[in-house]
């Protein structure tokens, strides 16, 4: 258990706590292994390049637009092709799911990037 958990990288947080093998950020939600930071001297969410369906980088907070139907589970009707999501944040999703967002009409998700085209 480290006594002193490092801030976090990406939102300079100083109330960072552990949870197993990761730190954790309570104002962002960022998760991390703390060896990770400390090998490569850099942060390694800030190495990751996400793209979308046609190529463009995404960054946190942009505004993209889902370019084809998804099925949504619980759901009669799923997310149609068209449909613009405002504020993304990038993370290190499950099954590739790297996009986290709240979608009008159906709450908060988590999508792929190759399933979205940035606005």
């Amino acid at each position: 258990m480290i006594e002193n958990p490092p801030p976090c990288p990406k939102c300079s947080c100083e109330y960072t706590y552990e949870m197993n093998a990761l730190v954790v950020c309570p104002e962002c939600g960022h998760e991390w292994v703390p060896a990770e930071t400390g090998d490569e001297g850099g942060d390694p969410a800030a190495e990751r390049v996400v793209k979308d369906a046609v190529g463009n980088v995404l960054r946190d907070g942009d505004t993209v637009v889902v370019v084809k139907a998804l099925k949504v589970k619980g759901s009669p009707s799923g997310i149609k092709a068209g449909t613009k999501v405002r504020g993304i944040r990038l993370v290190d999703g499950v099954d590739g799911h790297d996009i986290d967002c709240k979608v009008d009409g159906f709450g908060a998700m988590q999508l792929k990037s190759g399933v979205v085209k940035k606005a």
